[in-house]
């Protein structure tokens, strides 16, 4: 059965930090295509960040460029964002999200992902 759950998320103040986990089971991580996803209230989900199965390229959203940081632990199955340099702006739902298509193939199409977790909420208070 598959499985993806993410933790992490809380209350921070602006300029604080948070590591988001997504475990996944039913699947290796290492042969998909990994991204979070964020959801403020009343807008569409956009992506985050996004990191490859074959090299660990990553892609990142203009609006957490420098502040984002994607990586996978394969050994435990877990994908991870840290998130630096909070603003108030990143308030909202972040979702954890899987695919079989390569990160080239327009990693934000939320469409494309086959897998996603409940999402888990950061709220960055000013």
């Amino acid at each position: 059965q598959v499985q993806v759950v993410e933790s992490g998320g809380g209350l921070v103040q602006a300029g604080g930090s948070l590591r988001l986990s997504c475990a996944a089971s039913g699947f290796d991580v290492s042969t998909k295509t990994m991204a979070w996803f964020h959801q403020a209230p009343g807008k569409e989900r956009e992506l985050v960040a996004a990191i490859s199965w074959t090299t660990s390229d990553t892609v990142y959203g203009e609006s957490v460029k420098g502040r984002f940081t994607i990586s996978r632990d394969n050994a435990k199955n877990t994908v991870y964002l840290q998130m630096n340099s909070l603003k108030p702006e990143d308030t909202g739902v972040y979702y954890c999200a899987a695919r079989s298509l390569g990160l080239q193939i327009k990693p934000s199409g939320t469409r494309s992902y086959e897998h996603w977790g409940q999402g888990t909420q950061v709220t960055v208070s000013s």
